[in-house]
C-alpha cells in the first residue's frame, strides 16, 4: 500500500518561507555528519541503526545534485524537500540521543520509530532523485493552491501544472492529496490542455495512489485516471504501469464512484486485443460479470461493453464461457437497464458463437436464440443482434427455427434494420436456405422484393450477400418467377456485372442473371442494359458461368437482328 502517515511538507509557517532556500540547504549540510555521528555511537537496535547510517551517509551527495540545478532557487519544491530532509534528520539526532542513554519508553515503540525514520530517509533521498529527473526545477512554478483561481488556462500556466504533477510523485501522501485536489479542480474546466502534458512518471504516480489507503484519495486518483484513458493518449502507460490490478480491485471492492470510473477505465483500455488478454489474465472477467448483475445503468453498460470488447478475441472466449458469462449476455439483452447495456450484450453473443459450435449450442441451450428474436421486435434491430442470430441458425432444426418466428423477424429486419443488420439478416437467409422447403418458405415470406432492393445499396459488402442469398433462393423456380416479375431486378443484377476488382458480387450477379436467361423478356433487358459488354469482360477474366450467360445473350441477339430482316 502507498504510504499515508508523515509530515505536511508545505507547513513551515511564514517565518519559515521567508528564509532564503540557501539558508536551508547550509542547515542540513550541518546536521547530517552531526546525525551521522551520532546514529554511529549508537549501541542498541545495531541493524536497524546500520540501515539508517547507510541512507544518512547517501544524502550529502543528493543535496549536492539538487542544490546544483542552475534552477534551484526559483522552486518551491526544492524548499519544502530540504524542509522535510531538515526535520528527518533532527528527528535522527533525537531518536539517537533517546538510544544512547537508553531513556525510550519502549523497545517495540523505538523499534516502530526506527522504522519509521528509516521510511522517511527512504522517501527524502527518492525524491530528491525525482525532482532532478522530472524535469520539474527548470520551471518557476506557482503556488500549490489554485482555489480562488478561474482554473483556465491564460491564469494556471504551464509550469503550474508541471508542479502539481511533480507533486504527485514527491513527498507524503497528505501532500500529494492535495495536489491531487488541486489536479482535479483543473482537470474540470481545462482537461485537454492538462491531460497533454502528462508524462509516464506522472502516469505511474496517478497509479500507485490507486493503492492508497483512503478511499478518498482513490476516487480522486481514478478519476484521472479514466480521464486519461478516455483521451485515448496515456493507454500504453497505464497498462504498462500496472493499472489493470488495481481497476480491477476497484470493481471488486471500490465506492460507488470508485467501481464506475474503474469499469470506464476498462472499457476504453479493453479495446486493444492484448490489454484485453491481460485483463482476463487479471482475473477481471468475474468482477465484471458481477457488475453486469448488480450494476446501475452506468456501471452495467461499461462492464458489458469491456466483455464485448474482450470477447473479440478468439482465444479468451472459452475461459469468458466457463466465468458464466453466456447467461448474463442473454439476462442483458432481455431485461438490460439501457439499450447500449442490451447492444453491448447482443455484440458479446455475436462474438462468442462466431467460430465456436460448442458455444453456440450452448447459448441455444440458455435460451438465448427465442431471447434474441425477441429482442429484433424493436424499432430499429441493430446488426449485432441479427449477427448472433446469423450464427446460430444452423444449431437448430430448421422446425424450432421456424416455431420461434424466425421468418416475421428476418422480413422485419430487411425492412426496417440498420445497413448492417440487413446485411447480417441476408447472410442468415444464405446459411439457412439449404433445402427446397426452407427456400420456398422464404420466397413466400416476401423477403426477394426487399433482397433486390438491397442490390442498390452503396456498401459493396450488402450487395455481394445480398446476390448470393438470391443466388441461392432463385434455383427454386418459384422464386425465379418472384425475381422476373420485379422490374428493378434485372437492372440491378446487371449493374453489378461491373469488372472492377471491388465489385465482389459480380460472379453472383451471373449466377442470377444466368438463371433469368431462359426469359427472353429478361434477356432483351440484360442487353439493353449493357449486359453484353461486361460479359465480355467478365469472360475474359474466367469468371465462372460469364462466357456461358454472354453465348446466350449473343444468339438471341442475333436471333433479334435475323427476325427483323
Amino acid at each position: 500500500m502507498v504510504e499515508e502517515g508523515g509530515v505536511d511538507r508545505g507547513s513551515g509557517g511564514a517565518a519559515a518561507a521567508a528564509e532564503p532556500l540557501e539558508l536551508w540547504l547550509l542547515q542540513a549540510q550541518k546536521l547530517v555528519p552531526l546525525a551521522l555521528e551520532k546514529a554511529m555511537e549508537v549501541k542498541v537496535f545495531p541493524g536497524r541503526w546500520k540501515m539508517i547510517v547507510s541512507k544518512l551517509e547517501q544524502l550529502p551527495s543528493r543535496l549536492s545534485d539538487l542544490s546544483s540545478h542552475p534552477c534551484f532557487s526559483k522552486n518551491a519544491l526544492c524548499k519544502e524537500q530540504l524542509q522535510a530532509v531538515l526535520k528527518t534528520l533532527k528527528e535522527a539526532i533525537e531518536l539517537a540521543e533517546l538510544c544512547l542513554g537508553e531513556k525510550f519508553e519502549g523497545k517495540l515503540k523505538m523499534q516502530s520509530d526506527l522504522d519509521s525514520l528509516s521510511g522517511k530517509l527512504d522517501l527524502n533521498l527518492r525524491d530528491c532523485g525525482l525532482l532532478i529527473k522530472t524535469g520539474v526545477l527548470g520551471e518557476a512554478t506557482l503556488p500549490l493552491s489554485v482555489s480562488g483561481c478561474s482554473s483556465q488556462w491564460e491564469s494556471t500556466d504551464y509550469s503550474s501544472i508541471k508542479e502539481l504533477l511533480a507533486r504527485l510523485q514527491i513527498g507524503h501522501m497528505e501532500s500529494k492529496h492535495r495536489a491531487l485536489d488541486s489536479l482535479v479542480e483543473i482537470l474540470k474546466e481545462d482537461d485537454d490542455n492538462v491531460l497533454s502534458i502528462f508524462g509516464r512518471n506522472n502516469v505511474a504516480a496517478l497509479v500507485q495512489l490507486l493503492t492508497a489507503t483512503s478511499p478518498c484519495i482513490r476516487e480522486k486518483a481514478i478519476t484521472v485516471i479514466c480521464l486519461l484513458a478516455e483521451s485515448g493518449s496515456c493507454e500504453n502507460w497505464l497498462v504498462s504501469e500496472g493499472v489493470l490490478p488495481s481497476l480491477i480491485r476497484l470493481i471488486e471492492s471500490g465506492s460507488a464512484v470508485g467501481k464506475e470510473k474503474a469499469v470506464i477505465s476498462l472499457q476504453r483500455l479493453s479495446m486493444s486485443a492484448e490489454t484485453a488478454r491481460a485483463i482476463v489474465g487479471h482475473g477481471g472477467v468475474r468482477p465484471l460479470i458481477e457488475l453486469c448483475k448488480t450494476g446501475d445503468s452506468v456501471t452495467q453498460a461499461a462492464a458489458a461493453c469491456t466483455l464485448k470488447n474482450i470477447s473479440v478475441v478468439p482465444e479468451v472466449r472459452q475461459t469468458l464461457a466457463e466465468e458464466g458469462i453466456i447467461r448474463v449476455m442473454i439476462k442483458l439483452v432481455d431485461c438490460g437497464i439501457l439499450l447500449g447495456s442490451k447492444e453491448y450484450a447482443a455484440e458479446c453473443l455475436q462474438n462468442l458463437t462466431a467460430s465456436n459450435d460448442a458455444l453456440r449450442k450452448a447459448v441455444v441451450s440458455e435460451g438465448g436464440l427465442r431471447c434474441i428474436l425477441t429482442y429484433l421486435d424493436g424499432p430499429l434491430p441493430q446488426e449485432s443482434a441479427v449477427g448472433a442470430l446469423r450464427n446460430l441458425v444452423n444449431s437448430v432444426s430448421k422446425e424450432v427455427l421456424l416455431s420461434l418466428g424466425f421468418l416475421p423477424r428476418l422480413v422485419h429486419v430487411l425492412k426496417s434494420g440498420s445497413l448492417g443488420a440487413q446485411q447480417a439478416a441476408a447472410s442468415a437467409i444464405c446459411r439457412v436456405c439449404n433445402s427446397p422447403e426452407m427456400k420456398k418458405l422464404i420466397g413466400e415470406a416476401e423477403c426477394i422484393p426487399l433482397l433486390i432492393k438491397l442490390l442498390e445499396a452503396k456498401s459493396n459488402s450488402i450487395r455481394e450477400v445480398s446476390t448470393q442469398a438470391m443466388s441461392s433462393l432463385m434455383t427454386l423456380s418459384q422464386n425465379c418467377r418472384e425475381v422476373k416479375r420485379d422490374e428493378k431486378s434485372v437492372p440491378n443484377l446487371v449493374q453489378l456485372l461491373d469488372p472492377s476488382p471491388h465489385n465482389t458480387a459480380k460472379k453472383y450477379a451471373v449466377a442470377c442473371l444466368g438463371l433469368l436467361s431462359s426469359s427472353r423478356k429478361c434477356k432483351r433487358l440484360m442487353i439493353s442494359y449493357g449486359a453484353i459488354g461486361y460479359l465480355k469482360k467478365l469472360s475474359e477474366m474466367d469468371t465462372p458461368g460469364a462466357k456461358k450467360l454472354l453465348d446466350k445473350l449473343e444468339k438471341g441477339k442475333l436471333r433479334s437482328l435475323f427476325s427483323r430482316k
